[in-house]
Formats: structure tokens, C-alpha cells, sequence
């Protein structure tokens, strides 16, 4: 039996790809307007894009216990073995309720095959992780072959991201009112980055056209074999500067597969309306 791969949706991978690669993914909450939604399936990114820009503040929740003690359960119960590579622990509390409910259905099905994996990692660079495991899966390679792999990569995947307005970051936490205040009067473009999981900023750029230069650059540093990759570009509904972005990568390393998707509703949120991330490997596995 083909290991199964679990992912929730900060994967940010659309439905349609979802489906094609047999992964089971478990929605994050949305709730707007005082309605709740569930991430990418009563609800879009481009819906909550749309309402952010009018003003509404939208706020997020984590995979609830009993999805994962339904979906852990069904799987155990079925003797069907599974992965599941969790949204970064130092961004939401996914992982953690997770682990604790791992521990649960190991304890009713002692001979339950499964594992809990922090990816460390989010939007589109935690889907390149489970699309490639979900393609190791398909193609029936071992459970310690894709838990090894599906690590490594977490561990070597480079985010680099930009936000247009910095009012989202400070209402989620990120930046202090005052650094939100003035980024916003300079037009200063904040670059960030994950260490660790940890969302770290990096540098501030002043002018929108400078950002995506200096991400390419940043690229260039950190990355090994970029023309050999699949890399990943998400964007806040901005596709025309997410397209300028792979134009530019293209140009600088001949890489011939780009991933480009819509920033989830759930990241979304945080990061808000012209986020612009980019995702590579800063070494490829050999």
C-alpha cells in the first residue's frame, strides 16, 4: 500500500493539484465579518483579498483536534500508512494539536504506521515539500525514503518574501506600530525571510521596483543548481509582479519550472493584498 500524504491548507497548493497528487489536506480557519470559513473550501484567497481591501480584518485558527483525531483515526484504522507535513510550528499551533492527538490514536491502534512532521515552513515552499512527497508516494517509494526526504527539504527551503503594506504584519504581530507607520509613509518594502520556521525580516528596500531585484539577488546568494529546481512563487493577488518576478529568475538561471500560485486565504490574512514570496532550495538533495 502507497503511502498516504496529509498536508492542512497553509500548503497553499490548489485544489485541483491537491487532487491530482492524492493528498489529504486539512482546512485552517478563516473568520470574517463574524462567519466562519474553512481555508480553500468555503472560502477564496481572492474573496479574502477582496474584503481586506475593504476594510475587514480577517483572523485565523488552526486545524481543530477532532479533524485530525477523524482523519488520523479513519487512516489507522484502514492500516493505511501516512505522513503528515505540518504548517511550521513557529507560526500556529497546527503541529502542536497535531502531536498531541498523534499520541492518542497511536495509543488506540499500537500498530498504527504513521508520523507528524514540522515542515518549518509555509505557503508555497510547504507545498513544494508535499508535492514532491506526494510524487515519491505515487511512484510507490518506501515511508522512511519520503519522511527523509520530505525533512531535508524542509530544512533547506529558502523563503523569501515582501508585503505591500506593512499594517497587516503589525496587526498579526509581526512589526512594531511604529516601523508599520513609517514603511508605510516612506513606501518602504520590508524583505523577510524564515529561519527556523521563525519569520525573521531581513532588509527594507524603498521602491516596489528595487523589491524584486533584490529578491533574485538574495536567490542568487543562497541558492545551488536554481536552473535544476522547481521553485515556487506566491503572490497576494499580484499576478502581473509574481509573473515579472519568474521573468526575472528565468532570465538570471534558465530555471524552467516555476510554480506560481495565489497566497492562501489563511497566510493570506497575515501578509495581506501584494505579497509577493519566493521559494528554492538553498541545496538540493544529490
Amino acid at each position: 500500500m502507497n503511502v498516504k500524504i496529509v498536508s492542512d491548507s497553509a500548503c497553499d497548493l490548489p485544489t485541483e493539484t491537491l487532487h491530482k497528487l492524492n493528498v489529504y489536506c486539512l482546512p485552517l480557519g478563516v473568520t470574517i465579518g463574524g462567519e466562519e470559513f474553512e481555508d480553500g473550501k468555503t472560502i477564496t484567497p481572492d474573496q479574502v483579498y477582496s474584503l481586506m481591501r475593504d476594510g475587514e480584518a480577517p483572523k485565523t485558527s488552526q486545524v481543530s483536534p477532532q479533524a485530525f483525531r477523524d482523519a488520523f483515526t479513519s487512516f489507522a484504522r484502514e492500516n493505511q500508512p501516512f505522513i503528515y507535513f505540518a504548517l511550521s510550528s513557529e507560526l500556529s499551533g497546527t503541529y502542536q494539536t497535531a502531536k498531541m492527538i498523534e499520541q492518542e490514536v497511536k495509543e488506540d491502534f499500537p500498530d498504527a504506521h504513521f508520523e507528524v512532521i514540522d515542515t518549518k515552513a509555509v505557503s508555497m515552499g510547504y507545498g513544494l515539500i508535499v508535492m514532491r512527497a506526494a510524487e515519491l508516494a505515487a511512484a510507490g517509494k518506501g515511508f522512511d525514503e519520503i519522511l527523509e526526504i520530505g525533512q531535508y527539504l524542509g530544512n533547506h527551503m529558502e523563503h523569501i518574501f515582501t508585503v505591500d503594506d506593512l499594517e497587516y504584519l503589525y496587526r498579526g504581530g509581526r512589526v512594531s506600530k511604529s516601523a508599520a507607520f513609517v514603511g508605510s509613509l516612506l513606501r518602504i518594502k520590508p524583505l523577510l525571510h524564515v529561519e527556523d520556521g521563525k519569520l525573521i525580516p531581513l532588509e527594507k528596500i524603498r521602491g516596489a521596483k528595487k523589491v524584486l531585484k533584490r529578491m533574485v539577488e538574495v536567490m542568487k546568494e543562497r541558492g545551488s543548481s536554481l536552473d535544476q529546481q522547481r521553485i515556487a512563487i506566491s503572490h497576494g493577488d499580484d499576478l502581473e509582479n509574481a509573473e515579472k518576478l519568474a521573468d526575472l529568475i528565468r532570465e538570471e538561471f534558465g530555471t524552467k519550472q516555476i510554480e506560481i500560485e495565489m497566497v492562501g486565504s489563511v497566510i493570506g490574512a497575515h501578509a495581506g493584498p501584494g505579497t509577493i514570496a519566493l521559494f528554492f532550495l538553498n541545496q538540493p538533495p544529490k
